[in-house]
């Protein structure tokens, strides 16, 4: 149960904050962007963006391929597992 929290947790948290909302919009719109990119979308410099981007993939909402030099991300799509941990009925 505790572990189930945190994991809530941990996805609130990646929700909680309006940059990384407006990433994963972005990332709706664009289906994938480099860090690059999205520092420049978001106005922030590259490591700020990176942090905000980490905690998205560790929330579960992301994903990410590297092609040489270029870290692109892109939105995984929603898992019944990921349904289920919010399903409070």
């Amino acid at each position: 149960m505790l572990s189930e929290l945190r994991e809530q947790e941990i996805i609130f948290k990646a929700l909680a904050n309006h940059r990384r909302l407006s990433l994963l919009a972005y990332l709706k719109h664009r289906k994938r962007a480099s860090v690059g990119e999205l520092a420049a979308h978001l106005k922030l410099s590259f490591g700020a963006t990176s942090r905000h981007l980490s905690l998205l993939v560790r929330a579960g909402f992301l994903d990410s391929e590297q092609k040489g030099l270029q870290v692109y991300y892109y939105i995984l799509p929603v898992t019944g597992r990921f349904k289920a941990r919010f399903d409070i009925c």
